[in-house]
């Protein structure tokens, strides 16, 4: 369900200095700050950013109150250095096929934006005040070797995972099939379930489109 009567469901993951909000049934609309009131509020920030995504999903955007339905307990290490990590209660519930069938349109959408993004930005982005950052073909080397391994953590094989003569494409299409199919993913040991993973791979597509946007722009 994408909505519930009592607004859009938030996860929430804590580390010692940073708190990410992630809107569980909205995959890639995910956003970190000092603390849990400055995360939900700019998840809210961002939404005019992430409702074009759901629009070329083919979906309309999310409307509501933003309601905290869980919590990680426990320290989430990832979040202090800038990453998702944890894995909400409600992620391990059995996937329908339209559940997985809604969650591969996002994550297409997000893909789709951020090859748009990437294809039209300018080849060196603007570094930090320090002089550090990834230029743009940087950042889509390592979203794509990223997907790489987190195809492995949803069940590919590792011998199947490779992207092969198709590159990419091919793989990005495995992931969205099997989000289809989910009776034949089978989570590993250690790896993800397939509403994780979905909402993990696309908050990692997501963050970087706008990072490569924010930093095509002159400081």
């Amino acid at each position: 369900m994408a909505k519930s009567a009592a607004g859009i469901g938030v996860f929430t993951e804590s580390g010692k200095t940073r708190v990410f909000a992630s809107a569980l049934h909205w995959p890639g609309w995910a956003r970190r700050a000092k603390t849990e009131e400055l995360a939900l509020g700019a998840l809210v920030d961002y939404l005019p950013r992430y409702a074009p995504v759901v629009r070329l999903a083919g979906l309309e955007p999310p409307q509501g109150e933003l309601v905290i339905v869980e919590r990680h307990q426990g320290l989430a290490k990832n979040a202090d250095f800038g990453a998702l990590g944890e894995i909400a209660q409600s992620e391990t519930a059995p996937l329908t096929a339209g559940e997985g069938a809604r969650l591969a349109r996002l994550l297409e959408a997000a893909w789709s934006a951020f090859d748009e993004v990437a294809a039209t930005a300018p080849a060196q982005l603007r570094k930090g005040p320090r002089g550090g950052g990834r230029d743009t073909d940087q950042i889509v080397a390592h979203v794509r070797d990223a997907e790489l391994m987190y195809a492995r953590k949803l069940g590919l094989a590792r011998d199947k995972a490779q992207p092969g003569p198709d590159g990419w494409p091919a793989l990005r299409a495995w992931i969205g099939a099997a989000l289809r199919d989910p009776e034949t993913l089978v989570t590993p040991p250690n790896g993800w379930p397939p509403r994780y993973g979905a909402r993990r791979i696309a908050w990692h597509v997501l963050d970087h489109l706008w990072e490569i946007e924010d930093k095509s722009e002159p400081a």
